[in-house]
């Protein structure tokens, strides 16, 4: 399952690229793709797991940076 959400407070290019990296390496999802310009997230994972993985995308986000969020 493939969706993409909007982002919001996201400040930082550089931030933007850690999480990247940081969501790639998470068991439950198979592809993240942050785009800084258009404060999009798109996120690939089973459709049984997406919603653990979405949890986890959140939880990965805000160590990064505090009040970034994934708008649902």
């Amino acid at each position: 399952m493939k969706r993409t959400f909007k982002m919001e407070e996201l400040c930082c290019a550089n931030c933007a690229a850690k999480m990247e990296t940081a969501l790639n390496k998470i068991d439950e999802i198979d592809t993240a793709v942050i785009n800084f310009m258009a404060q999009r997230i798109t996120i690939v994972a089973d459709e049984d797991k997406f919603e653990s993985a979405l949890d986890k995308a959140q939880t990965t986000i805000s160590k990064i940076e505090k009040h970034c969020k994934i708008v649902r």
